[in-house]
């Protein structure tokens, strides 16, 4: 009837199929920590998924000289806070873009871009609306 490398090929499709979920899965988030950034995933120097890694104490040192560029927050409600997490899309019509004057003093980083989010400061993927990093309360 059926071929033992048909049999085969047939197991090995379905074990592949039920197998994506899990590998399409989210990643853990990472706790914040005294800088009020989220720390990294993993043991390696970078970041999470192969994202840039951010120097959170020199872009703390931009924001603190370029306090005319940039307004303070108001906090977000409880909520939308906890949905802020690295790994998650950016929901729609939370952020704000900022200065132009301010983005050009922050680092750059190709197929990211900064935004505020209340008092956080966020780095998004620009294709994906998937945030990178969250650096909470920076902008208060």
């Amino acid at each position: 009837m059926f071929k033992p490398h048909t049999l085969l090929s047939i197991f090995l499709s379905a074990a592949l199929a039920s197998a994506a979920p899990a590998l399409l899965a989210e990643p853990g988030h990472g706790k914040g920590n005294k800088h009020g950034a989220q720390q990294h995933q993993g043991s390696g120097s970078s970041s999470w998924q192969s994202g840039p890694e951010i120097d959170i104490g020199g872009v703390r040192v931009i924001l603190d000289d370029s306090r005319d560029y940039w307004n303070p927050g108001t906090a977000l409600p409880p909520g939308i806070q906890k949905n802020l997490a690295r790994g998650k899309p950016l929901p729609p019509g939370i952020a704000r873009k900022l200065d132009s004057r301010l983005l050009g003093r922050l680092p750059h980083y190709d197929g990211y871009e900064w935004q505020q989010a209340g008092t956080d400061l966020l780095l998004v993927a620009i294709a994906t609306g998937v945030i990178q990093e969250v650096l909470h309360d920076v902008l208060n």
